[in-house]
């Protein structure tokens, strides 16, 4: 399983990041899973957020990498990787942030070059509707999962090599953001309700508003 720093690195390259200061949301306990918890400000870019957590002995590893462009006009960026039970999963997620375009092309290429890995049934959310359909849902054993490894890095690759226009209206860009962020707070999400049930409603808010999206 790729590490989260190979991420930072092809982000870090085209915008240098800053870590910011994960005070006591650095080492998080939920739902048996141990969490370590990483934020950067990308420069000219916006929030970039890291998390890689541990549990059930060692049988389940979770990464998660957040990209929440503020100062770019890209969409934001969800990846998470889950290695368990001999399984091996990818989620790439895209959200609509955008106050301009977005050409997904090459990401669903990269998308398309991997397609006989199988797929996974994302299921259906609240926020399908502000869902890209460039993203990633596939499942397969771990026999696989060094093509998995390259999927995912060349995804991200695609997504960090976008045009980013320079957002003119930081208010709007942030209400753009705030929609999938309060709603994953108020409507839920599989690691967002982990969170609430193991630190609260009030501190998964902090969180996630100010750590992980970087909206305050």
């Amino acid at each position: 399983m790729e590490k989260v720093d190979v991420f930072l690195g092809i982000i870090g390259k085209k915008y240098p990041l800053k870590e910011a200061p994960a005070g006591d949301f650095a080492a998080i306990k939920a739902n048996g899973m141990k969490f370590a918890v990483k934020a950067f400000d990308a420069e000219g870019l916006g929030r970039v957020s890291v998390m890689s957590a541990k549990g059930f002995f060692g049988l389940m590893k979770m990464d998660t990498v957040i990209v929440n462009p503020l100062f770019a006009d890209l969409p934001l960026y969800s990846y998470d990787r889950i290695l368990a039970m001999g399984n091996d999963t990818l989620i790439i997620e895209l959200y609509d942030t955008l106050l301009g375009g977005f050409d997904e092309e090459k990401l669903t290429s990269v998308a398309k070059k991997y397609e006989s890995i199988p797929e996974r049934d994302p299921g259906e959310h609240w926020y399908d509707s502000i869902k890209l359909g460039s993203g990633v849902s596939k499942k397969a054993k771990k026999d696989r999962s060094s093509e998995i490894d390259a999927l995912a890095r060349e995804h991200f690759e695609a997504f960090a090599g976008s045009p980013a226009p320079l957002v003119t209206d930081l208010e709007a860009k942030k209400k753009k953001a705030a929609v999938y962020v309060d709603g994953l707070l108020e409507k839920g999400g599989p690691s967002t309700d982990a969170f609430i049930k193991a630190i609260g409603a009030d501190r998964t808010r902090k969180l996630f508003r100010k750590v992980l999206f970087g909206l305050e």
